[in-house]
């Protein structure tokens, strides 16, 4: 018999698979993890394996720049994913590039009157209040959950494409490319020594975000937030794979 695999799309060291690897290993999938940047063959997938694409610092209008040659590379590879019956979940970048091969495009966040660009950073709530979509992800958010937010695009979805999910500064948060992929703008996958490397690396973007007092703020709130919003992110996780496999 064939295991199941995870395969993971890794753009940098610190921003890994965290729950998403702990919880496909405990349903029995073999976790598979792709260094992109450093790979030169990426791998066939088959019927019952799940691709995950996590996310990182650069973005879509890096695609085709010479800091990231690999970005195009990626995109074909998610194109002809796309064209197949495999499960695909994008994460923050990878819902990103997971639209953009669909067809979409990103901009910058703007909020406010007037407009002025606004990163999305620490937790607060997503919900499908305003949808009507029948997809089971759609139905379980009808009661809000608190995620984490870690971004300054906001997604520009094909059209057709369903919406399942918004936060209140930013629409395009979970959405439905077809049966079995998945765009996710926040993170359910993270643990907290994550966080906390990803408070260090990008101290720079948060102090320009949030204030100089952000990056103390985001540990005191990552503190509180991992373990009271534990349970409500295996459970969306486990659903997502139910849905995908």
């Amino acid at each position: 018999m064939v295991m199941r695999r995870l395969v993971v799309l890794q753009h940098v060291g610190i921003e890994g698979p965290g729950l998403f690897s702990k919880i496909a290993k405990e349903r029995g999938f073999e976790v598979e993890i792709i260094h992109f940047s450093f790979e030169d063959n990426l791998p066939n997938l088959n019927n019952g394996d799940i691709l995950l694409i996590l996310g990182g610092p650069m973005g879509v209008k890096d695609i085709g720049s010479s800091k990231y040659p690999w970005l195009k590379k990626e995109v074909k590879y998610l194109k002809s994913i796309l064209k197949k019956d495999i499960g695909i979940i994008g994460v923050c970048l990878g819902a990103q590039l997971l639209a953009y091969a669909a067809g979409g495009d990103v901009e910058i966040l703007k909020t406010g009157s007037p407009l002025k660009p606004t990163p999305e950073i620490g937790w607060s709530e997503i919900s499908s209040l305003d949808y009507k979509s029948n997809d089971e992800m759609s139905l379980i958010l009808k009661k809000p959950m608190k995620v984490l937010h870690w971004h300054s695009d906001r997604i520009l979805l094909p059209k057709n494409i369903e919406i399942l999910a918004s936060s209140k500064k930013c629409k395009e948060q979970l959405f439905k490319i077809r049966d079995k992929a998945y765009g996710l703008q926040f993170h359910v996958e993270t643990e907290i020594s994550m966080v906390f490397d990803w408070i260090k690396t990008y101290e720079d973007f948060i102090i320009a975000s949030l204030g100089k007092n952000g990056p103390s703020l985001l540990k005191e709130n990552e503190k509180m937030m991992e373990n009271e919003t534990k349970y409500s992110r295996v459970s969306f996780i486990n659903k997502l794979i139910d849905l995908i496999i």
